[in-house]
C-alpha cells in the first residue's frame, strides 16, 4: 500500500523545522521511546528477578522431595525404588523443623535441616554455596553450618560454638505425665532421665557459613548432621522425607511424575517449583500487571501521534487538495499519512530500545546514585530476598513483543488521520486558501 512517493512526502513532512508540528512530532517519538524503554526495563527486571530466584533455589534446595506427612521409618526400601527411576542421581534422607539457637545469650528460632549428604552432586552443590561464604562443608555430629545473614546478625564466626535446644515439647510433656503416673521410684527415675534426655541441648561448632544469595535461606536455615537432628527431635532412625537430585533441575516435574508412578502414589512428591510455586506465581502476576499498566504509555503515545497527524492534515489540506488535483489517488494520500505514523513508530522503537539497553547496562549505577541522592535503598535484599544488585534478563521474546506492540499501536493511531486526509475534496481544500 505504501509506495516510494508516499514515503518521500511523509519524510518531508517529518523533517525537523521550527514549527509546532515538528515539536509535537518530536514529543510523539519521545512518547513511544519512553514507553518502549520503561516497558523493556521493567519486564527485564521482573524476568531477571524470576531467573535469579530459580538459580538460587536450584543451588540450595533439592530438586524433588518425597514425604508422607509423618515420620518415615521404612525409607531404605523406598530409596531403592526411587533410585531406579530414570534421571535420578541421588536420594538422601533428611529431617527438618524449628529449633532454638543460642549464641552468647542471643536466641533465634531458625529452620533446622538434618542431612547426611553422600559424595556426589548434592555435596558439590553445598560446597559451591559454602565457597561464597567461609569455612568448608564439614558436617559431623558436633558441627553445624549457618547462613551469612544469620552469622552477621549474631556475630558468629568460624569455630564459634552455638547451642541448639530441642523443640520436642510434646515428648517432654508426655514424660512429665509418665512421671506423675509412676507408681514406683524406679519408674519416676526413668521418667526424669527421659526428660533430661529430651531437654539436653546440643553444643555445635560452626564449620561453615554459606551464602546462597537468597536472604530468607541465609538468615533462617541451619544445617546439622542427620543424626543430630534425629536426636533433637527424638526421631530415632526415622526421617521426615527424602531429598532427590535429578540430572536436570528444570525438568524435575517430569521426574516427579515418574516417581509418583513408581511409588504407586502413596507418598507426596513435590518438585522445587511446586514447593516455591507461590513465589513464581507472584512474580508472574506482577509481571503481567506491569505489562498491562506500562503499555498504557504506548496508548498515550499513540493518541499523541494521532493528534499530530490530524494537525498535519489540517495544516496541509491545501497541499493535499493540490496533490489530488494533479492526479494523486486517495490510496496514495492515505499511504502518505500512514507512512508518517509508521516512521514515528519505527524511530520511537529504535530510540526506546537503545535507551532501554543503556539503562539495563548501568542499572546498578543508576539505582545506587538515586538511592544516595534521596537516602533510600531502592532494591533491598531483605525485602526482595536476593542479593547481588538489581537483576535483569533481556529475552528476545520480550524485545519482539514490546517492539511489535509499539509499532502496531503507532500504525493504528495513524489510520484515522490517513482516512481523514484521503477523504478531503480537492475543490474545497483549494478554495479554503
Amino acid at each position: 500500500m505504501i509506495n516510494k512517493f508516499s514515503l518521500f512526502l511523509a519524510l518531508r513532512y517529518l523533517k525537523p523545522k521550527r514549527s509546532f508540528v515538528s515539536v509535537i512530532t518530536l514529543i510523539s517519538i519521545l512518547g513511544v521511546a519512553l514507553g518502549v524503554t520503561l516497558l523493556l526495563v521493567v519486564i527485564s527486571v521482573f524476568t531477571g528477578y524470576g531467573e535469579r530466584i530459580k538459580e538460587t533455589i536450584l543451588g540450595f534446595e533439592p530438586h524433588i522431595i518425597v514425604d508422607s506427612g509423618q515420620i518415615m521409618y521404612d525409607s531404605d526400601q523406598l530409596i531403592e525404588i526411587i533410585k531406579k527411576v530414570p534421571d535420578v542421581i541421588s536420594v538422601t534422607p533428611y529431617m527438618r523443623g524449628q529449633a532454638v539457637l543460642d549464641f552468647r545469650g542471643q536466641r533465634l528460632a531458625p529452620l533446622l535441616r538434618g542431612i547426611d549428604p553422600p559424595p556426589g552432586p548434592e555435596t558439590e552443590r553445598m560446597e559451591r554455596i559454602i565457597a561464597k561464604g567461609e569455612g568448608k562443608f564439614d558436617l559431623d555430629l558436633d558441627t553445624a553450618i549457618i547462613g551469612d545473614q544469620m552469622a552477621d546478625s549474631l556475630g558468629i564466626h568460624i569455630g564459634d560454638v552455638v547451642t541448639i535446644f530441642s523443640p520436642n515439647i510434646d515428648a517432654i510433656m508426655d514424660a512429665i505425665d509418665s512421671f506423675n503416673d509412676s507408681a514406683s521410684e524406679e519408674e519416676k527415675k526413668q521418667a526424669i532421665d527421659s526428660i533430661r534426655h529430651f531437654s539436653l541441648p546440643q553444643e555445635l561448632k560452626i564449620t561453615g557459613i554459606f551464602d546462597s544469595g537468597h536472604y530468607d535461606f541465609d538468615s533462617n536455615v541451619v544445617f546439622v548432621h542427620l543424626e543430630t537432628g534425629q536426636a533433637l527431635y527424638n526421631l530415632r532412625d526415622g526421617v521426615h522425607g527424602l531429598a532427590i537430585e535429578t540430572r536436570d533441575g528444570f525438568l524435575a516435574h517430569q521426574v516427579r511424575d515418574a516417581i509418583a508412578v513408581a511409588t504407586d502414589y502413596r507418598y507426596r512428591v513435590a518438585s522445587w517449583m511446586d514447593i516455591h510455586k507461590y513465589i513464581f506465581d507472584a512474580v508472574a502476576t506482577e509481571r503481567q500487571a506491569m505489562y498491562f499498566l506500562l503499555f498504557m504509555i504506548m496508548i498515550v503515545a499513540a493518541f499523541c501521534i494521532m493528534n499530530t497527524m490530524i494537525t498535519v492534515v489540517y495544516q496541509k489540506r491545501s497541499e493535499i487538495g493540490l496533490l489530488k488535483a494533479i492526479g494523486a489517488s486517495e490510496r496514495q494520500i492515505a499511504a502518505l499519512f500512514l507512512s508518517q505514523g509508521i516512521v514515528v513508530g519505527v524511530i520511537g522503537v529504535i530510540v526506546g530500545l537503545g535507551l532501554a539497553f543503556l539503562v539495563i547496562a548501568y542499572r546498578n549505577v543508576i539505582t545506587s546514585t538515586i538511592g544516595k541522592l534521596f537516602g533510600i535503598e531502592i532494591f533491598s535484599s531483605q525485602v526482595y530476598m536476593i542479593e547481588g544488585g538489581l537483576p535483569a534478563v533481556v529475552t528476545m521474546q520480550d524485545v519482539i513483543a514490546i517492539s511489535l506492540g509499539a509499532f502496531i499501536s503507532c500504525t493504528l493511531a495513524s489510520l484515522a488521520p490517513a482516512v481523514l486526509a484521503a477523504r478531503l475534496e480537492p475543490a474545497k481544500s483549494l478554495r479554503s486558501e
